[in-house]
């Protein structure tokens, strides 16, 4: 595996960590734009004017927010017209180290399988210590190699 590469994805991992870490609050079933206008006390016509949009537009992108439709774009010019920061980010469940280990993992299991039944058939097979040394060592084998091979 390339080194550069290798540590491009171990910074992409830790700068993901602290947004996997942070616990953030699930949305607002009405939407963000519509809590925080509200919160703020702000009429959909003044946040309207802010980019030049009407009232009932507003109403729109909120509704469109709440149901997932809303584009990037047009939530960021409105989180700036509320004076908010828009954060974006696909957040792994799981490190992406993790994520590359257990594929790895399921990959090696997969193939050793083909084998063992074989095997078995045979009256050859693996003790279980024997077998999770091989899955073992097929991971590593497979996390040496082209990364994409995995998928």
């Amino acid at each position: 595996m390339d080194a550069l590469k290798e540590l491009e994805r171990r910074q992409l991992d830790n700068a993901l960590a602290v947004w996997r870490d942070a616990r953030l609050s699930a949305r607002p079933r009405s939407g963000w734009l519509q809590a925080i206008r509200s919160a703020l006390s702000m009429p959909a016509r003044a946040l309207g004017e802010r980019i030049g949009v009407s009232e009932s537009a507003i109403r729109k992108f909120e509704v469109a927010e709440a149901s997932d439709a809303i584009t990037l774009g047009s939530l960021r010019k409105l989180a700036e017209a509320l004076d908010c920061e828009l954060h974006y980010a696909l957040v792994p469940r799981r490190s992406l180290d993790t994520q590359l280990q257990d594929r790895a993992r399921a990959l090696a299991r997969q193939r050793l399988s083909r084998v063992a039944h074989s095997m078995k058939l045979e009256d050859q097979g693996l003790r279980a210590s024997e077998h999770d040394a091989q899955i073992d060592w097929i991971a590593d084998e497979l996390l040496r190699g082209d990364r994409r091979k995995l998928w």
